[in-house]
């Protein structure tokens, strides 16, 4: 047992001591905090309960079509043979987790100093924000690369589903990025077998610049604006799909310096009614508190369950990649 006794020289801890004053540090209550917590893409695709892990669901390619051979003699009438073009498809349910530990003694001395008294429960507010940010970066670009058969532990990301599906159009340096965003959106509205209706158009906030830039420029023309999600505005593009919204997505990357020749960023249109996120237990992370152990901290646990899936991936999304 050590059984050693020190004193604690008060220079160490005041900011001043002269005749009549000694200055101890004091901070204010409020942490200054505007760390990034959430994403709109998350906000705005559909949220449904998994049907079991996987969670599965059929897919439609074609309806009942006779054709040209539906077309017979009305006095002779054989009628073709036709039925539905189904698909069974699945999402597999992935897990993120995080665990914040209070330890008794600072507990305890927070409590008796009557300060910070919100501390600990930010904390652990900002350990379910950690996960959401982790789960909103992951929904674009979870490296998982396989629905049927998983990987890795995260999410087949948007980017790589839709990658994947081969819908990929390239805008060169000397190409209107305006003109090749609309004609993109033109050729998904003209499918004959789909009726596809693109909602929003995302990219990083640097290539949202260069379209407002171009619009400027070419045709002395401002983007009208409206409403996403709560207090969150955005510019509009008017397409054959209707004014589609411009969406700023931090979690969007992109490579090189634009304006070198060299760098390429990707927008992504998109049908969010068809992507969906498909929980288990909440659709938001749930917070678990485990007994105290030898250590005596208080443990609790942020779990979130779910998986990513966007249907439709090869006629109702589209990737494209502007070279800048």
């Amino acid at each position: 047992m050590n059984n050693s006794v020190s004193f604690a020289d008060i220079h160490a801890a005041a900011d001043y001591i002269g005749p009549g004053a000694v200055e101890v540090p004091l901070y204010q209550t409020e942490i200054f905090d505007i760390c990034r917590r959430s994403s709109p893409f998350g906000q705005r695709i559909k949220q449904i309960p998994a049907t079991g892990h996987p969670s599965r669901f059929f897919e439609e390619s074609a309806i009942p079509n006779p054709g040209a051979a539906g077309f017979v003699n009305p006095r002779s009438i054989a009628a073709p043979t036709v039925s539905p073009t189904r698909v069974e498809r699945s999402v597999p349910l992935k897990a993120i987790v995080a665990q914040i530990n209070y330890n008794l003694f600072d507990i305890e001395l927070g409590k008796q100093q009557q300060q910070f008294a919100y501390l600990q429960a930010k904390d652990l507010v900002d350990t379910v924000s950690g996960v959401m940010v982790t789960h909103d970066v992951a929904l674009w670009n979870g490296n998982d690369t396989s629905l049927s058969g998983p990987t890795t532990t995260q999410y087949m990301g948007a980017i790589a589903q839709i990658a994947a599906a081969g819908n990929t159009k390239t805008i060169g340096i000397s190409e209107s990025i305006v003109d090749g965003l609309k004609s993109t959106v033109a050729q998904m509205v003209a499918n004959n077998g789909y009726h596809v209706r693109p909602t929003a158009i995302y990219a990083n906030p640097v290539l949202l610049d260069l379209i407002d830039r171009e619009m400027k420029s070419d045709f002395n023309v401002v983007l009208n604006s409206d409403e996403v999600t709560g207090g969150f505005r955005v510019k509009m593009l008017s397409t054959q799909a209707g004014d589609l919204p411009l969406i700023p997505d931090w979690s969007l990357g992109y490579t090189g310096t634009p304006g070198s020749g060299s760098a390429v960023l990707p927008a992504y249109i998109v049908t969010e009614d068809l992507i969906e996120y498909h929980w288990l237990g909440d659709a938001a992370p749930r917070i678990f508190q485990l007994g105290m152990p030898n250590s005596l901290t208080h443990q609790y646990v942020a779990v979130k369950f779910g998986g990513l899936v966007v249907k439709g991936a090869s006629y109702a999304h589209y990737q494209v990649l502007v070279d800048r």
